[in-house]
């Protein structure tokens, strides 16, 4: 039988591992506190993780806590800096502070793989949108749409792309 790092046999659950999954379900449902209480039951050297980072980030978001979830998608940046997910983060941080022309710098600056996700080109068409350059709202949500089709019905409420709202159904 093969083990992990710590000489445990692969396949078993470590505490940390069911703390850290139990926090993404309380996530992924909406229950930020309790995610966030999951997480301070963790030891100290386990919160720099990037997985514990990001569930912190979700968090902060979730509880609309800009600046703060900022901090921790930045963090996740530093910890992960060829991954998409600190900076789509970060950018909508950026974007729900009214910071938007930072949240498209800092995206089209971040690494190439965030040009894998649709989600990228996504929120790069409603920052556009919400400054009013419309023509590259539709190129970015063009693409975005052609890389998840899903997307479009998130479009249709989406307050971002207000300005868009005739225009939706012919990208």
């Amino acid at each position: 039988m093969s083990g992990d790092a710590n000489g445990k046999p692969s396949g078993s659950m470590t505490e940390i591992g069911r703390t850290i999954l139990a926090a993404q379900g309380y996530v992924e449902l909406g229950l930020f506190a309790d995610a966030r209480e999951e997480i301070a039951s963790l030891p100290p050297e386990e919160c720099d993780r990037p997985d514990v980072i990001e569930l912190q980030t979700l968090c902060l978001m979730g509880e609309h806590e800009w600046e703060q979830a900022l901090g921790f998608a930045r963090k996740l940046c530093e910890a992960e800096p060829r991954e998409p997910g600190g900076y789509i983060h970060a950018a909508y941080c950026l974007h729900e502070m009214g910071r938007t022309e930072e949240a498209i710098e800092l995206l089209t600056s971040g690494p190439p793989s965030l040009q894998d996700k649709a989600v990228y080109f996504y929120n790069l068409g409603c920052y556009h949108a919400r400054l009013g350059q419309i023509d590259s709202a539709v190129r970015m949500l063009r693409t975005a749409f052609e890389k998840d089709k899903t997307l479009r019905q998130s479009a249709r409420k989406d307050p971002d792309l207000d300005a868009l709202r005739g225009k939706l159904e012919t990208i």
